[in-house]
């Protein structure tokens, strides 16, 4: 692999880490703080040393940011912090066994780690921190010889309330958000893959997956459909007497002045360089031919401001299906030859395959 792309790699596997690592960083605060009311809730019922209520504190109040500083600061944050969620369910555990098993507060701390263990990392997350939980809470109740208390009074019941009631809501709005960005990023990608970057028409691989399709509307229900090949008249010109940029700004030009003269339902793609695609469903030959002379008379009266002696000149072949047809393939030849002779007869002009 070459050193930079995975230097590349590598720095979009540490970004990704950090993000993560910053999306449970609130929730960790939230829950684990409104956790230390459930756990004290029992201590204070109990006779409690000291040490025990500098733990709680200290998971409750420095562990989430002092895991979120491990996280940012470790080469591999994303392990960093699968690591610190696993500490969180050994903490949940130990607080389990401090409790007897009192059965709401438990349940509640139980269900709450396993709901940010899901969210965070699936079913594998969930189970191995399921495992660690019950193994210490179970390991600590028989070293320590910790009473078993199961019953929950209603000043417990109380201190729990806060848990069950903030941490849910709060988690699903992060959940809500994540899965908001996760769907702009998929549709950003789904834009990606089917858009042209400089026009924003269909890209060549798409466009022409489209043209399949509407061969194969055609031999099912007989609707009139037309091919449309445009390409920009001395292309190549522009470029070496204007520039690039300006090259660039004619097929810009070309591909809003195709958006404005076309119907909302034709299908247009930008083929390739400076040649454009349009397929028109439900038109005749005729009618296309009509709509890309008015394209011709839009591009005229279009002006560069930087360049006003500059004018877009474009030439055009048309292909109406047919049962001569039988691929896409054949379908593009005949515009293809069609723009060729219109090429070949002076430019600027719109020409019918025969």
């Amino acid at each position: 692999m070459p050193k930079k792309l995975h230097t590349t790699l590598v720095n979009d596997t540490h970004h990704s880490g950090l993000r993560f690592a910053k999306r449970t960083y609130l929730p960790r605060i939230v829950g684990l703080g409104t956790g230390t009311f459930c756990v004290g809730s029992v201590m204070v019922e109990h006779s409690t040393p000291g040490w025990l209520w500098l733990l709680l504190f200290f998971n409750g109040f420095i562990w989430p940011h002092l895991a979120y500083w491990k996280a940012k600061r470790s080469a591999t944050p994303f392990k960093s912090e699968i690591h610190n969620l696993q500490v969180d369910a050994i903490f949940g555990g130990i607080w389990i066994a401090v409790m007897g098993f009192n059965a709401l507060p438990s349940a509640t701390i139980f269900a709450m780690m396993g709901m940010n263990n899901i969210s965070a990392g699936g079913k594998t997350l969930f189970f191995r921190c399921v495992i660690a939980q019950i193994t210490v809470a179970l390991a600590l109740l028989w070293i320590a010889k910790l009473p078993f208390l199961p019953e929950t009074t209603q000043f417990q019941l109380y201190l729990c309330l806060p848990m069950l009631m903030i941490y849910p809501i709060f988690l699903g709005n992060v959940t809500y958000r994540t899965s908001r960005k996760l769907a702009e990023h998929k549709q950003a990608i789904m834009q990606i893959s089917v858009r042209d970057g400089l026009t924003g028409l269909y890209n060549r691989r798409h466009w022409e997956s489209l043209l399949q399709t509407e061969l194969e509307s055609f031999r099912r229900y007989r609707h009139k459909t037309t091919l449309v090949l445009i390409d920009i008249d001395h292309f190549k010109s522009i470029n070496d007497n204007y520039g690039h940029s300006v090259g660039d700004q004619a097929i810009i030009l070309l591909a809003q002045e195709l958006q404005q003269t076309m119907r909302t339902a034709d299908i247009i793609g930008r083929f390739g360089g400076d040649e454009f695609a349009a397929i028109l469903p439900h038109s005749t030959k005729l009618q296309a031919k009509r709509a890309t002379e008015r394209l011709q008379s839009r591009l005229a009266n279009s002006l560069f401001l930087l360049h006003p002696e500059l004018q877009i000149h474009i030439s055009a072949g048309i292909a109406e299906c047919d049962d001569a047809q039988e691929t896409p393939t054949h379908w593009l030849n005949a515009a293809d030859n069609a723009l060729y002779i219109a090429k070949k007869n002076g430019r600027n002009r719109v020409e019918i395959a025969g």
